[in-house]
């Protein structure tokens, strides 16, 4: 089989496609020092080993059994010039689930071969220095990217935009901690104390507000990533479920004409308007009339977990019954705030009074019928416009995660110390250390390895 190795990293090997079953191809990479080897035992003595980055037809036979595997297109990128920094083979084979189960089988017997854990490669090519840590990120959000401002966002993040940023803070912050830290190590140099923090002071300063500026964006890119939360609620039976299958464009929510059907939160991803939302459904608000026994206690804890949704979500849909007009379910009522919708719903009941112009509702109303879908369009579109303002189109990299922006504001802090220190005139020691410490704190690990 293979020689013995000449490193202690292991050869690692996984499906580089999409789910396993007939398709036209199905990719498996190997990547590590033992790529290019397990390549050689599969060619035919006639075959030679294709040249670096050219896709090359070739017939893999297993050496085992003397079985052909498949004619597969393969891909030979020799390190360090491939995406893990290490040699790598790609196999292009074809889609059947027999041809890639011989393959991976194969691949499993193989000396030092081990299938690799879920982001390994990645992991490899950040600790190889092909990427840095924003853009490993950067990665998994593509590949989670159900959007388009999703796949927008972590192509401009891996693209380095982010990383060159705080590569370029990371710098100017260096340069001040160097010039100070001399001036205290050649304390004999006739330097004027005023000129010091003229130097380093608007530097730092700009710095500070350039953060300061950076974090104030209202959590986008946290907020692109892990979608906008929509709570749609109302009293029972108001129609809440057949709304948001309405939204969904599919029967997501079990839907009945008996009251207090829904009795959990019931999330729906969805793409609106190329933004990712979190449509929750919740359970039917009565809280007054519900009792401590039996089905009223589940009832009860649905209920709280639909208030404790509609407290923390970013738009919520306040949904009543039409046929309760002209008055308006008290529970939901009380619930207004900013940013609401107020829903009318079922039009298509005759009994159903769909003039709301005379009525003193606290918001602009919609009239609308989730069972014929009436209105939904106008309600879609108006949710994707208020997304809109809630996530404004800011130009440049924006923080994606919280882990940047937990490090970035402590960085903050340290440089608002160190402000303070230079305001104060405060000795040089302290304010190189507040240097130091925003230097060293976690945001810089995005771009270091």
């Amino acid at each position: 089989m293979s020689p013995n190795p000449t490193t202690n990293r292991r050869t690692i090997y996984a499906p580089a496609s999409g789910g396993i079953g007939q398709s036209a191809l199905s990719i498996i990479r190997v990547s590590g020092p033992h790529a290019l080897d397990s390549l050689k035992s599969l060619l035919p003595d006639s075959h030679k080993i294709p040249a670096p980055r050219q896709a090359t037809p070739l017939r893999l036979i297993n050496p085992q059994t003397r079985k052909i595997i498949d004619h597969a297109l393969v891909l030979y990128f020799a390190a360090p010039a491939s995406f893990t920094g290490e040699d790598v083979v790609e196999y292009h084979l074809h889609g059947g689930r027999a041809v890639f189960h011989s393959m991976m089988e194969y691949l499993s017997s193989y000396n030092d071969h081990q299938m690799a854990m879920p982001g390994e490669f990645t992991r490899r090519a950040f600790e190889n220095g092909k990427i840095d840590l924003t853009q490993a990120e950067a990665v998994a959000d593509l590949i989670a990217a159900e959007t388009e401002a999703q796949q927008s966002q972590a192509l401009d993040q891996l693209g380095g935009g982010l990383s060159a940023l705080y590569a370029s803070w990371r710098e100017m912050l260096i340069e001040s901690a160097a010039y100070l830290e001399a001036v205290i190590d050649f304390a004999d140099e006739d330097i004027g104390q005023d000129q010091i923090f003229e130097t380093i002071g608007p530097k730092i300063k700009s710095l500070h507000q350039d953060i300061t500026d950076h974090i104030a964006d209202a959590r986008l890119g946290e907020r692109l990533r892990e979608g906008i939360s929509i709570a749609v609620i109302g009293a029972p039976n108001a129609g809440k479920s057949t709304l948001v299958n309405a939204l969904a464009r599919r029967d997501v929510c079990i839907t009945s004409d008996l009251e207090g059907t829904t009795r959990d939160v019931i999330e729906v991803h969805l793409n609106l308007g190329g933004y990712p939302v979190i449509v929750s459904d919740t359970a039917g608000l009565r809280p007054g009339q519900i009792g401590d026994q039996g089905h009223d206690k589940i009832e009860q804890e649905g209920i709280r977990r639909a208030l404790d949704v509609a407290a923390n979500a970013d738009i919520r849909l306040l949904v009543f019954d039409g046929r309760d007009l002209p008055n308006l379910h008290t529970d939901t009522l009380n619930l207004k705030r900013e940013n609401d919708f107020i829903l009318i719903n079922k039009s298509d009941l005759k009994t159903v009074h769909l003039d709301t112009s005379d009525m003193d509702l606290p918001h602009p109303s919609i009239v609308i019928s989730s069972k014929t879908e009436d209105g939904i369009d106008l309600l879609t579109d108006q949710i994707v416009a208020l997304i809109g303002k809630i996530l404004p189109n800011r130009q440049g990299p924006v923080p994606t995660r919280a882990r940047h922006r937990e490090a970035l504001i402590r960085a903050q802090d340290a440089l608002s110390q160190a402000i303070d220190s230079i305001t104060s005139q405060t000795p040089y020691e302290f304010i190189a250390e507040d240097l130091r410490a925003a230097v060293m704190d976690d945001w810089t690990a995005a771009t270091t390895h």
